[in-house]
Protein backbone atom coordinates (compact mmCIF):
# COMPACT_ATOMS: atom_id res chain seq x y z
CA UNK A 1 0.00 0.00 0.00
CA UNK A 2 1.21 3.59 -0.74
CA UNK A 3 2.64 5.94 2.09
CA UNK A 4 2.68 9.52 1.70
CA UNK A 5 4.75 11.57 4.57
CA UNK A 6 2.40 14.67 5.78
CA UNK A 7 3.42 17.78 8.01
CA UNK A 8 0.60 17.23 10.83
CA UNK A 9 0.82 21.54 11.15
CA UNK A 10 0.35 21.92 7.93
CA UNK A 11 -2.36 19.80 7.75
CA UNK A 12 -4.52 21.24 10.45
CA UNK A 13 -3.90 24.82 8.99
CA UNK A 14 -4.79 23.61 5.54
CA UNK A 15 -7.56 21.74 6.86
CA UNK A 16 -8.37 24.77 9.20
CA UNK A 17 -8.88 22.84 12.47
CA UNK A 18 -6.11 22.43 15.14
CA UNK A 19 -6.76 19.53 16.90
CA UNK A 20 -4.69 17.38 19.26
CA UNK A 21 -2.28 14.53 16.75
CA UNK A 22 -4.56 11.66 18.11
CA UNK A 23 -7.93 13.06 16.91
CA UNK A 24 -6.47 14.24 14.04
CA UNK A 25 -5.44 10.02 13.68
CA UNK A 26 -8.75 9.26 14.49
CA UNK A 27 -10.13 11.50 11.63
CA UNK A 28 -7.63 10.41 9.21
CA UNK A 29 -8.45 6.58 10.09
CA UNK A 30 -12.10 7.90 9.63
CA UNK A 31 -11.26 8.62 5.71
CA UNK A 32 -9.33 5.23 5.66
CA UNK A 33 -5.91 6.83 5.97
CA UNK A 34 -4.00 4.23 8.85
CA UNK A 35 -0.83 6.09 10.37
CA UNK A 36 1.93 3.98 9.82
CA UNK A 37 4.38 5.95 12.30
CA UNK A 38 6.11 9.26 12.03
CA UNK A 39 9.65 10.43 11.10
CA UNK A 40 12.60 12.33 13.60
CA UNK A 41 11.17 15.26 12.99
CA UNK A 42 7.05 14.57 13.57
CA UNK A 43 5.79 14.31 9.89
CA UNK A 44 3.30 11.26 9.79
CA UNK A 45 2.93 8.64 7.61
CA UNK A 46 -0.19 7.72 6.43
CA UNK A 47 -0.97 4.51 4.38
CA UNK A 48 -3.69 4.96 2.04
CA UNK A 49 -5.78 2.59 -0.27
CA UNK A 50 -4.37 2.91 -3.62
CA UNK A 51 -7.56 4.04 -5.47
CA UNK A 52 -7.40 7.55 -3.58
CA UNK A 53 -5.15 9.14 -5.67
CA UNK A 54 -6.32 12.64 -4.88
CA UNK A 55 -5.03 11.75 -1.33
CA UNK A 56 -1.61 11.46 -2.22
CA UNK A 57 -0.29 15.16 -1.01
CA UNK A 58 -1.22 17.07 2.04
CA UNK A 59 -3.56 19.28 0.38
CA UNK A 60 -5.69 16.30 -0.86
CA UNK A 61 -5.52 14.99 2.83
CA UNK A 62 -6.95 18.43 3.82
CA UNK A 63 -9.84 18.95 1.79
CA UNK A 64 -11.17 15.33 2.83
CA UNK A 65 -10.56 16.44 6.05
CA UNK A 66 -12.95 19.56 5.41
CA UNK A 67 -15.58 17.56 4.11
CA UNK A 68 -15.77 15.54 7.08
CA UNK A 69 -16.11 18.20 9.06
CA UNK A 70 -18.52 19.71 7.29
CA UNK A 71 -16.88 22.82 6.42
CA UNK A 72 -17.57 22.47 2.70
CA UNK A 73 -20.42 20.41 1.14
CA UNK A 74 -20.55 19.65 -2.63
CA UNK A 75 -18.46 19.62 -6.00
CA UNK A 76 -15.79 21.98 -6.24
CA UNK A 77 -14.52 22.78 -9.60
CA UNK A 78 -11.66 25.44 -9.76
CA UNK A 79 -12.41 28.67 -11.66
CA UNK A 80 -9.76 28.47 -15.17
CA UNK A 81 -8.76 31.33 -16.84
CA UNK A 82 -8.64 31.92 -20.69
CA UNK A 83 -5.59 30.08 -22.56
CA UNK A 84 -2.23 32.37 -22.99
CA UNK A 85 -0.24 29.68 -23.49
CA UNK A 86 -0.24 26.83 -26.71
CA UNK A 87 1.49 23.48 -26.74
CA UNK A 88 1.63 22.49 -30.75
CA UNK A 89 2.17 18.87 -31.39
CA UNK A 90 3.92 18.30 -34.52
CA UNK A 91 6.10 14.73 -35.18
CA UNK A 92 6.12 13.32 -31.75
CA UNK A 93 6.78 9.26 -31.11
CA UNK A 94 4.35 7.17 -32.14
CA UNK A 95 5.03 5.39 -28.88
CA UNK A 96 3.89 8.43 -26.45
CA UNK A 97 2.12 10.59 -28.74
CA UNK A 98 -0.47 12.53 -26.28
CA UNK A 99 0.33 15.59 -24.14
CA UNK A 100 -1.99 17.77 -21.71
CA UNK A 101 -0.80 21.09 -19.89
CA UNK A 102 -1.88 24.13 -17.84
CA UNK A 103 -0.78 27.25 -16.01
CA UNK A 104 -1.17 28.00 -12.71
CA UNK A 105 -0.52 31.52 -11.48
CA UNK A 106 0.08 32.84 -7.68
CA UNK A 107 1.56 29.81 -6.04
CA UNK A 108 4.63 31.69 -4.20
CA UNK A 109 6.33 28.73 -3.74
CA UNK A 110 7.80 27.78 -0.59
CA UNK A 111 9.62 25.10 1.19
CA UNK A 112 6.58 22.91 2.17
CA UNK A 113 4.57 23.74 -0.88
CA UNK A 114 7.62 22.58 -3.13
CA UNK A 115 8.19 19.44 -1.20
CA UNK A 116 4.67 18.67 -0.96
CA UNK A 117 4.39 19.10 -5.02
CA UNK A 118 6.97 17.03 -5.41
CA UNK A 119 5.75 14.07 -3.18
CA UNK A 120 2.71 14.39 -5.04
CA UNK A 121 4.75 14.32 -8.41
CA UNK A 122 6.51 11.16 -7.66
CA UNK A 123 3.99 9.45 -6.43
CA UNK A 124 1.49 10.05 -9.52
CA UNK A 125 4.31 8.88 -11.09
CA UNK A 126 4.70 5.30 -9.37
CA UNK A 127 1.31 4.88 -9.39
CA UNK A 128 -1.34 6.27 -12.09
CA UNK A 129 1.71 6.60 -14.35
CA UNK A 130 3.36 3.17 -13.87
CA UNK A 131 6.75 3.96 -13.30
CA UNK A 132 6.23 7.18 -15.47
CA UNK A 133 5.75 4.52 -18.56
CA UNK A 134 2.05 5.37 -19.35
CA UNK A 135 2.37 9.14 -17.86
CA UNK A 136 5.22 11.73 -17.08
CA UNK A 137 5.25 14.82 -15.30
CA UNK A 138 6.68 17.93 -15.75
CA UNK A 139 6.58 21.19 -13.69
CA UNK A 140 8.46 24.34 -14.83
CA UNK A 141 9.34 27.91 -13.87
CA UNK A 142 6.87 29.62 -16.07
CA UNK A 143 9.41 32.92 -15.93
CA UNK A 144 11.93 30.86 -17.43
CA UNK A 145 9.90 29.84 -20.86
CA UNK A 146 10.00 31.96 -23.63
CA UNK A 147 6.73 31.12 -26.11
CA UNK A 148 6.67 32.06 -29.30
CA UNK A 149 3.43 33.81 -31.00
CA UNK A 150 0.87 32.05 -32.47
CA UNK A 151 -1.68 33.26 -34.79
CA UNK A 152 -0.40 36.61 -35.38
CA UNK A 153 -1.24 37.09 -31.87
CA UNK A 154 1.60 38.94 -29.69
CA UNK A 155 0.07 37.63 -26.55
CA UNK A 156 -0.19 34.50 -27.46
CA UNK A 157 2.40 32.24 -26.43
CA UNK A 158 3.79 29.08 -27.82
CA UNK A 159 5.86 26.01 -26.83
CA UNK A 160 6.52 22.55 -28.97
CA UNK A 161 6.06 18.69 -28.43
CA UNK A 162 8.08 16.82 -31.15
CA UNK A 163 10.24 14.36 -31.24
CA UNK A 164 14.36 14.38 -31.37
CA UNK A 165 17.00 12.58 -32.70
CA UNK A 166 19.06 10.61 -29.75
CA UNK A 167 21.90 12.71 -30.58
CA UNK A 168 20.14 16.11 -31.56
CA UNK A 169 19.85 19.60 -29.52
CA UNK A 170 21.44 19.70 -26.40
CA UNK A 171 20.56 20.73 -23.12
CA UNK A 172 21.45 21.36 -19.67
CA UNK A 173 19.09 18.65 -17.22
CA UNK A 174 18.42 18.96 -13.96
CA UNK A 175 21.61 18.27 -11.46
CA UNK A 176 23.69 18.61 -14.00
CA UNK A 177 26.16 21.63 -15.25
CA UNK A 178 26.90 20.70 -18.54
CA UNK A 179 24.89 20.46 -21.71
CA UNK A 180 24.35 17.21 -22.81
CA UNK A 181 22.16 15.32 -25.52
CA UNK A 182 19.29 12.99 -24.64
CA UNK A 183 21.46 10.47 -25.62
CA UNK A 184 24.22 11.75 -23.34
CA UNK A 185 21.61 12.09 -20.59
CA UNK A 186 20.61 8.18 -20.98
CA UNK A 187 24.28 7.52 -20.64
CA UNK A 188 25.79 9.76 -17.65
CA UNK A 189 23.07 10.91 -16.07
CA UNK A 190 21.66 9.04 -12.54
CA UNK A 191 18.13 9.86 -13.90
CA UNK A 192 18.65 9.06 -17.24
CA UNK A 193 20.50 5.57 -16.86
CA UNK A 194 17.37 5.03 -14.40
CA UNK A 195 14.72 5.60 -17.26
CA UNK A 196 16.32 4.59 -20.20
CA UNK A 197 14.24 1.45 -20.72
CA UNK A 198 11.18 3.78 -21.12
CA UNK A 199 12.77 5.47 -24.78
CA UNK A 200 15.42 2.47 -25.42
CA UNK A 201 13.17 1.33 -28.43
CA UNK A 202 12.20 4.85 -29.72
CA UNK A 203 13.43 5.77 -32.58
CA UNK A 204 12.81 9.68 -31.97
CA UNK A 205 12.73 10.95 -28.33
CA UNK A 206 10.13 13.09 -26.81
CA UNK A 207 11.14 16.33 -26.41
CA UNK A 208 9.57 19.91 -25.42
CA UNK A 209 10.59 23.26 -26.61
CA UNK A 210 10.62 26.69 -26.13
CA UNK A 211 11.71 30.00 -28.60
CA UNK A 212 15.04 29.31 -26.57
CA UNK A 213 15.26 25.30 -27.30
CA UNK A 214 15.07 21.90 -25.54
CA UNK A 215 13.54 22.50 -21.78
CA UNK A 216 12.09 19.04 -21.38
CA UNK A 217 13.13 15.08 -22.27
CA UNK A 218 10.07 13.72 -21.05
CA UNK A 219 9.67 10.98 -19.67
CA UNK A 220 13.03 11.42 -18.46
CA UNK A 221 14.34 14.56 -17.03
CA UNK A 222 13.30 18.41 -17.22
CA UNK A 223 16.10 21.27 -17.99
CA UNK A 224 17.96 23.09 -15.40
CA UNK A 225 16.89 26.79 -16.90
CA UNK A 226 12.97 26.13 -15.74
CA UNK A 227 13.87 24.48 -12.67
CA UNK A 228 11.08 25.35 -9.96
CA UNK A 229 12.38 26.65 -6.53
CA UNK A 230 11.44 28.43 -3.23
CA UNK A 231 11.24 31.99 -5.52
CA UNK A 232 8.69 30.63 -8.04
CA UNK A 233 5.49 32.15 -8.97
CA UNK A 234 4.04 30.84 -12.03
CA UNK A 235 4.40 26.87 -12.92
CA UNK A 236 4.03 25.41 -16.11
CA UNK A 237 2.64 22.28 -15.42
CA UNK A 238 3.07 19.54 -18.74
CA UNK A 239 1.90 15.97 -19.12
CA UNK A 240 2.71 13.21 -21.78
CA UNK A 241 2.03 9.82 -21.71
CA UNK A 242 0.42 6.90 -23.97
CA UNK A 243 -3.08 7.78 -22.69
CA UNK A 244 -5.08 10.79 -22.75
CA UNK A 245 -7.26 10.01 -19.88
CA UNK A 246 -4.55 8.61 -17.29
CA UNK A 247 -2.59 12.05 -17.88
CA UNK A 248 -5.24 14.46 -17.88
CA UNK A 249 -6.34 12.72 -14.67
CA UNK A 250 -2.89 13.26 -13.00
CA UNK A 251 -2.86 16.76 -14.32
CA UNK A 252 -6.77 17.56 -12.62
CA UNK A 253 -5.55 16.37 -9.62
CA UNK A 254 -2.06 18.27 -9.40
CA UNK A 255 -4.53 21.04 -10.62
CA UNK A 256 -6.27 20.87 -7.64
CA UNK A 257 -3.77 21.00 -5.04
CA UNK A 258 -2.06 24.06 -6.57
CA UNK A 259 -5.47 25.52 -6.17
CA UNK A 260 -5.68 24.88 -2.45
CA UNK A 261 -2.43 26.29 -2.21
CA UNK A 262 -3.86 29.75 -3.69
CA UNK A 263 -2.76 28.94 -7.20
CA UNK A 264 -5.07 29.86 -10.18
CA UNK A 265 -5.52 28.09 -12.85
CA UNK A 266 -4.91 29.07 -16.76
CA UNK A 267 -6.58 26.61 -19.63
CA UNK A 268 -3.31 25.83 -22.61
CA UNK A 269 -4.79 24.65 -25.98
CA UNK A 270 -3.18 21.70 -27.19
CA UNK A 271 -3.35 21.60 -31.08
CA UNK A 272 -2.65 18.03 -32.54
CA UNK A 273 -2.28 17.68 -36.15
CA UNK A 274 -5.95 16.69 -36.67
CA UNK A 275 -7.54 18.79 -33.59
CA UNK A 276 -7.80 20.81 -31.34
CA UNK A 277 -8.49 20.69 -27.22
CA UNK A 278 -8.06 23.20 -24.09
CA UNK A 279 -6.71 21.24 -21.38
CA UNK A 280 -6.97 20.92 -17.94
CA UNK A 281 -10.30 18.74 -18.13
CA UNK A 282 -12.17 19.74 -15.05
CA UNK A 283 -15.37 18.16 -16.16
CA UNK A 284 -17.44 16.77 -13.79
CA UNK A 285 -19.36 13.06 -14.45
CA UNK A 286 -22.42 11.13 -12.90
CA UNK A 287 -23.21 8.47 -11.95
CA UNK A 288 -26.61 6.67 -10.19
CA UNK A 289 -27.70 4.53 -7.31
CA UNK A 290 -30.65 3.49 -5.76
CA UNK A 291 -31.60 4.54 -2.14
CA UNK A 292 -32.26 0.95 -1.39
CA UNK A 293 -29.20 0.35 -2.77
CA UNK A 294 -27.28 2.08 -0.34
CA UNK A 295 -29.60 1.29 2.49
CA UNK A 296 -29.59 -2.56 1.82
CA UNK A 297 -25.69 -2.28 1.37
CA UNK A 298 -25.13 -0.44 4.73
CA UNK A 299 -27.84 -2.03 6.65
CA UNK A 300 -29.34 1.27 7.97
CA UNK A 301 -32.44 3.37 7.49
CA UNK A 302 -31.69 7.04 5.94
CA UNK A 303 -34.06 9.93 5.20
CA UNK A 304 -33.30 11.55 1.63
CA UNK A 305 -32.45 14.66 3.30
CA UNK A 306 -29.94 12.89 5.52
CA UNK A 307 -28.33 10.82 2.58
CA UNK A 308 -27.74 14.31 0.11
CA UNK A 309 -25.86 15.93 3.30
CA UNK A 310 -23.75 12.29 3.21
CA UNK A 311 -22.94 12.66 -0.60
CA UNK A 312 -22.47 16.54 -0.32
CA UNK A 313 -19.61 15.87 2.95
CA UNK A 314 -18.19 13.20 0.40
CA UNK A 315 -16.93 15.87 -1.96
CA UNK A 316 -20.21 15.03 -4.88
CA UNK A 317 -22.94 16.71 -5.54
CA UNK A 318 -26.30 14.92 -5.80
CA UNK A 319 -29.72 15.26 -7.42
CA UNK A 320 -32.30 13.08 -5.76
CA UNK A 321 -35.28 11.57 -7.89
CA UNK A 322 -37.89 8.80 -7.72
CA UNK A 323 -35.81 6.90 -5.25
CA UNK A 324 -32.46 7.49 -6.71
CA UNK A 325 -29.79 9.79 -6.50
CA UNK A 326 -27.78 10.94 -9.82
CA UNK A 327 -24.49 12.22 -8.59
CA UNK A 328 -21.82 14.39 -9.59
CA UNK A 329 -18.70 13.43 -9.50
CA UNK A 330 -15.15 15.73 -9.61
CA UNK A 331 -12.76 14.74 -11.93
CA UNK A 332 -10.06 14.23 -9.25
CA UNK A 333 -12.00 11.39 -8.19
CA UNK A 334 -10.41 8.57 -10.62
CA UNK A 335 -11.96 5.48 -8.23
CA UNK A 336 -15.09 5.91 -8.57
CA UNK A 337 -16.19 3.13 -11.29
CA UNK A 338 -19.38 1.74 -9.87
CA UNK A 339 -23.06 2.72 -7.73
CA UNK A 340 -20.96 0.60 -5.08
CA UNK A 341 -18.14 2.98 -4.97
CA UNK A 342 -20.95 6.05 -3.89
CA UNK A 343 -22.74 3.54 -1.54
CA UNK A 344 -19.11 3.30 -0.04
CA UNK A 345 -18.44 7.00 0.01
CA UNK A 346 -22.04 7.67 2.22
CA UNK A 347 -20.94 5.12 4.57
CA UNK A 348 -17.28 6.84 5.39
CA UNK A 349 -19.81 10.05 6.01
CA UNK A 350 -21.95 8.14 8.00
CA UNK A 351 -19.00 6.41 9.95
CA UNK A 352 -18.33 3.09 9.56
CA UNK A 353 -17.54 2.44 13.40
CA UNK A 354 -21.54 3.87 14.06
CA UNK A 355 -23.07 0.95 12.62
CA UNK A 356 -24.35 -1.77 14.31
CA UNK A 357 -24.15 -5.15 14.15
CA UNK A 358 -27.16 -7.08 14.08
CA UNK A 359 -28.13 -10.87 12.91
CA UNK A 360 -29.55 -11.38 9.37
CA UNK A 361 -33.07 -11.80 9.17
CA UNK A 362 -32.59 -15.45 8.17
CA UNK A 363 -33.19 -18.64 9.65
CA UNK A 364 -30.50 -20.83 8.35
CA UNK A 365 -27.41 -21.64 9.91
CA UNK A 366 -23.85 -20.99 7.91
CA UNK A 367 -21.95 -23.96 6.82
CA UNK A 368 -18.44 -24.16 5.40
CA UNK A 369 -18.84 -24.87 1.33
CA UNK A 370 -17.74 -28.14 0.14
CA UNK A 371 -14.89 -26.37 -2.26
CA UNK A 372 -13.86 -24.46 1.24
CA UNK A 373 -13.71 -27.89 3.13
CA UNK A 374 -11.18 -29.48 0.21
CA UNK A 375 -9.15 -26.18 0.49
CA UNK A 376 -8.97 -26.59 4.35
CA UNK A 377 -7.99 -30.32 3.93
CA UNK A 378 -5.41 -29.81 1.68
CA UNK A 379 -3.92 -26.95 3.74
CA UNK A 380 -3.61 -29.17 6.54
CA UNK A 381 -2.35 -32.13 4.95
CA UNK A 382 0.89 -29.59 3.23
CA UNK A 383 1.50 -28.38 6.55
CA UNK A 384 1.02 -31.85 8.25
CA UNK A 385 3.81 -32.43 5.32
CA UNK A 386 6.08 -29.30 6.80
CA UNK A 387 4.94 -26.75 4.44
CA UNK A 388 4.35 -23.21 5.08
CA UNK A 389 1.29 -22.59 3.97
CA UNK A 390 1.04 -19.12 2.09
CA UNK A 391 -1.80 -16.72 0.58
CA UNK A 392 -0.26 -14.84 -2.78
CA UNK A 393 -1.71 -12.09 -4.97
CA UNK A 394 -3.89 -13.63 -7.18
CA UNK A 395 -2.98 -10.63 -9.45
CA UNK A 396 0.76 -11.03 -11.08
CA UNK A 397 2.44 -9.02 -14.33
CA UNK A 398 2.99 -11.12 -17.59
CA UNK A 399 6.70 -11.05 -17.27
CA UNK A 400 6.19 -13.02 -13.69
CA UNK A 401 3.43 -15.70 -15.50
CA UNK A 402 5.21 -16.30 -18.45
CA UNK A 403 8.40 -15.11 -19.56
CA UNK A 404 10.48 -15.41 -16.15
CA UNK A 405 9.07 -20.02 -15.84
CA UNK A 406 9.90 -19.91 -19.45
CA UNK A 407 6.79 -20.86 -21.27
CA UNK A 408 4.74 -19.84 -24.10
CA UNK A 409 0.98 -18.34 -23.47
CA UNK A 410 -0.27 -19.36 -26.57
CA UNK A 411 1.42 -23.17 -26.02
CA UNK A 412 -0.86 -26.11 -24.23
CA UNK A 413 1.65 -26.70 -21.48
CA UNK A 414 0.36 -26.25 -17.81
CA UNK A 415 0.26 -22.94 -16.43
CA UNK A 416 -0.19 -21.34 -20.04
CA UNK A 417 -3.21 -19.68 -21.30
CA UNK A 418 -4.66 -16.54 -22.63
CA UNK A 419 -4.52 -14.36 -19.51
CA UNK A 420 -7.08 -12.86 -17.86
CA UNK A 421 -5.72 -8.83 -18.73
CA UNK A 422 -6.64 -5.72 -16.20
CA UNK A 423 -7.82 -2.71 -18.31
CA UNK A 424 -5.66 0.06 -16.56
CA UNK A 425 -3.83 -1.52 -14.21
CA UNK A 426 -2.65 0.69 -11.06
CA UNK A 427 0.48 -1.02 -10.98
CA UNK A 428 2.88 -3.06 -14.04
CA UNK A 429 3.16 -5.56 -11.17
CA UNK A 430 -0.13 -6.54 -11.47
CA UNK A 431 -1.30 -6.76 -14.93
CA UNK A 432 -3.14 -9.89 -15.16
CA UNK A 433 -4.59 -13.08 -13.10
CA UNK A 434 -1.97 -15.59 -12.82
CA UNK A 435 -2.76 -18.78 -14.76
CA UNK A 436 -0.98 -20.96 -12.35
CA UNK A 437 0.26 -20.42 -8.68
CA UNK A 438 4.59 -21.70 -9.26
CA UNK A 439 5.47 -18.28 -10.35
CA UNK A 440 4.13 -16.83 -7.80
CA UNK A 441 6.32 -19.48 -4.93
CA UNK A 442 9.34 -18.70 -7.30
CA UNK A 443 8.87 -14.85 -6.28
CA UNK A 444 8.49 -15.72 -2.74
CA UNK A 445 11.51 -17.83 -2.86
CA UNK A 446 13.33 -14.95 -4.65
CA UNK A 447 12.63 -12.06 -2.21
CA UNK A 448 13.85 -14.92 0.95
CA UNK A 449 17.15 -15.62 -0.48
CA UNK A 450 18.85 -14.44 2.45
CA UNK A 451 17.10 -16.39 4.87
CA UNK A 452 18.11 -19.81 6.21
CA UNK A 453 17.13 -23.00 4.19
CA UNK A 454 15.11 -25.58 3.91
CA UNK A 455 12.12 -23.55 2.19
CA UNK A 456 9.42 -26.03 1.89
CA UNK A 457 6.09 -23.25 0.65
CA UNK A 458 3.24 -24.20 -0.56
CA UNK A 459 -0.59 -22.30 -1.39
CA UNK A 460 -3.94 -23.51 -2.49
CA UNK A 461 -4.49 -20.74 -4.47
CA UNK A 462 -6.22 -19.46 -7.58
CA UNK A 463 -6.03 -19.06 -10.76
CA UNK A 464 -8.27 -18.30 -14.18
CA UNK A 465 -7.50 -17.93 -17.90
CA UNK A 466 -9.24 -16.97 -21.11
CA UNK A 467 -12.07 -19.63 -21.80
CA UNK A 468 -14.57 -18.86 -25.27
CA UNK A 469 -16.16 -21.68 -23.98
CA UNK A 470 -17.47 -20.44 -20.55
CA UNK A 471 -20.36 -18.78 -20.05
CA UNK A 472 -18.46 -15.42 -18.59
CA UNK A 473 -15.29 -16.38 -21.54
CA UNK A 474 -13.29 -16.86 -18.24
CA UNK A 475 -12.49 -20.44 -16.65
CA UNK A 476 -11.27 -20.33 -13.09
CA UNK A 477 -9.82 -23.18 -10.74
CA UNK A 478 -8.21 -23.69 -7.43
CA UNK A 479 -4.73 -25.04 -7.76
CA UNK A 480 -2.20 -26.75 -5.32
CA UNK A 481 1.29 -26.24 -5.57
CA UNK A 482 4.48 -26.59 -3.76
CA UNK A 483 8.16 -26.05 -3.34
CA UNK A 484 11.02 -27.64 -2.13
CA UNK A 485 14.06 -25.64 -2.02
CA UNK A 486 16.65 -26.98 -0.08
CA UNK A 487 20.36 -28.24 -0.83
CA UNK A 488 19.37 -31.71 -1.69
CA UNK A 489 15.74 -30.96 -3.56
CA UNK A 490 15.33 -33.90 -5.74
CA UNK A 491 12.23 -34.71 -7.70
CA UNK A 492 11.93 -37.95 -6.12
CA UNK A 493 11.16 -35.48 -2.87
CA UNK A 494 8.32 -33.86 -4.31
CA UNK A 495 6.87 -36.69 -5.55
CA UNK A 496 6.66 -38.07 -2.84
CA UNK A 497 4.98 -35.30 -1.22
CA UNK A 498 2.61 -35.95 -3.81
CA UNK A 499 2.21 -39.66 -3.22
CA UNK A 500 1.39 -38.58 0.32
CA UNK A 501 -1.42 -36.24 -0.57
CA UNK A 502 -2.76 -38.46 -3.45
CA UNK A 503 -3.42 -41.28 -0.54
CA UNK A 504 -4.30 -38.99 1.96
CA UNK A 505 -7.27 -38.20 -0.58
CA UNK A 506 -8.13 -41.78 -1.12
CA UNK A 507 -6.80 -40.86 -5.10
CA UNK A 508 -4.77 -42.76 -7.49
CA UNK A 509 -1.72 -40.94 -8.90
CA UNK A 510 0.44 -42.08 -11.32
CA UNK A 511 3.16 -39.84 -12.99
CA UNK A 512 4.12 -40.45 -16.76
CA UNK A 513 7.61 -38.77 -17.55
CA UNK A 514 7.06 -35.14 -19.71
CA UNK A 515 8.63 -32.11 -20.74
CA UNK A 516 7.95 -28.81 -19.45
CA UNK A 517 9.84 -25.55 -20.43
CA UNK A 518 10.30 -24.73 -16.16
CA UNK A 519 11.16 -27.88 -15.25
CA UNK A 520 15.09 -29.84 -16.39
CA UNK A 521 14.24 -32.63 -19.35
CA UNK A 522 14.07 -35.73 -17.54
CA UNK A 523 13.37 -34.38 -14.38
CA UNK A 524 9.33 -33.53 -15.00
CA UNK A 525 6.25 -35.97 -15.02
CA UNK A 526 2.98 -34.80 -15.47
CA UNK A 527 0.50 -35.18 -12.30
CA UNK A 528 -1.92 -37.79 -13.30
CA UNK A 529 -5.23 -38.42 -10.56
CA UNK A 530 -7.58 -41.00 -11.32
CA UNK A 531 -6.64 -41.52 -14.80
CA UNK A 532 -7.01 -37.44 -15.35
CA UNK A 533 -3.90 -35.21 -16.27
CA UNK A 534 -4.07 -32.07 -13.45
CA UNK A 535 -0.54 -31.14 -13.29
CA UNK A 536 3.02 -31.05 -13.12
CA UNK A 537 6.00 -32.08 -10.78
CA UNK A 538 9.93 -31.80 -11.47
CA UNK A 539 13.16 -30.14 -10.87
CA UNK A 540 13.52 -26.36 -11.48
CA UNK A 541 15.37 -25.65 -14.73
CA UNK A 542 18.42 -24.00 -14.07
CA UNK A 543 17.34 -21.09 -16.37
CA UNK A 544 14.43 -20.38 -14.07
CA UNK A 545 16.72 -21.10 -11.07
CA UNK A 546 19.17 -18.13 -12.51
CA UNK A 547 16.17 -15.64 -13.56
CA UNK A 548 14.89 -15.97 -9.72
CA UNK A 549 18.51 -15.95 -8.50
CA UNK A 550 18.07 -19.07 -6.69
CA UNK A 551 21.29 -20.59 -5.41
CA UNK A 552 19.92 -24.33 -4.49
CA UNK A 553 18.08 -26.74 -6.61
CA UNK A 554 14.12 -26.47 -5.99
CA UNK A 555 11.81 -29.23 -6.93
CA UNK A 556 7.89 -28.05 -7.43
CA UNK A 557 4.23 -29.36 -8.53
CA UNK A 558 1.42 -27.63 -8.96
CA UNK A 559 -1.86 -29.27 -10.12
CA UNK A 560 -5.95 -28.23 -10.10
CA UNK A 561 -7.54 -29.45 -6.84
CA UNK A 562 -10.70 -30.29 -8.07
CA UNK A 563 -8.96 -33.79 -8.81
CA UNK A 564 -8.73 -34.36 -4.91
CA UNK A 565 -12.47 -34.98 -4.84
Amino acid sequence: MPVVEIDPDELRELAGHDKPDEELKADLFGLGLEFEGETEDGTFQLEFAPDRLDRLSVEGVARSLRYQYGDVRGVYVPSTNDAEWRVEVEDVPEERPYVTAAVVRGVDMTEGKLESLIQLQEKLHATMGRKRAKGAIGVHDLAMVKGGAFDGDDRGKTITYTGIDPDGDSFVPLDADTEMTPADVLEDHPVGEKFADLVADYETYPAIYDDIGLFSFPPVINGKRTEVDEGSRDLLVEMTGTDQWTIDRMLAIVCYALDARGGRIEEVDIAYPDRETVRPDLETRTKSVAHDCIESTLGIDLEVEETIDLFERSGLGVEHDDGSYEVEIPPYRTDVLHPMDLVDDVGRAYGFNDLEPRYPDVSTVGGRHDRSKLERAARETLVGLGFEDLLNFHMISERENYERMGIDPESDTFGSGTPVRIEGPYSEDYTMLRTWALPSLAMVLENNTHRAYPQDIAEVGFAAARDDAESGGVTERRTVAGALARPDSSYEDAKARLQTIARNFGAELETPATTHPSFIDGRAASVVIDEETVGVVGELHPRVLVEHDLEVPVAAFEFDLAALR
